[in-house]
Formats: structure tokens, C-alpha cells, sequence
């Protein structure tokens, strides 16, 4: 059973995360030839003030 965990920048709509997860789901059961309710997604919300790049948080970058 296929656990797939997607980190991503706070502020997606509820709509884009709903088609996220079907176009993922649908890639894995594409893939691996198994049935939707084996799959399952996880998506993680984070604040950009929690996400660096370059010792800069996002959140201070333009």
C-alpha cells in the first residue's frame, strides 16, 4: 500500500489539493497496476516562514 507525502508551500485551494491527489493517485495506480483504495496521499501544509533557501526563509524573500 503506497503512502505518498507531498510537502508544499501553505496557501493552495482546497480545489487544487483535491486534483492534486486524484492526478497523483491516478499516476500510482497508473503505474504500480493497483486498485485507488490502496493508495493513499498526504499533504503537508508549510508556513513559508518554516522553509529556507539560501539561510533565507521564504517568507523574508520576494
Amino acid at each position: 500500500m503506497p503512502v505518498v507525502h507531498i510537502d508544499m508551500i501553505s496557501g493552495r485551494t482546497p480545489e487544487m489539493k483535491e486534483k492534486l491527489i486524484e492526478k497523483v493517485t491516478d499516476a500510482i495506480t497508473d503505474a504500480l497496476q493497483i486498485s485507488k483504495d490502496k493508495v493513499h496521499i498526504v499533504l503537508h501544509d508549510v508556513p513559508k516562514e518554516n522553509i529556507g533557501h539560501g539561510g533565507i526563509p521564504l517568507s523574508k524573500q520576494k
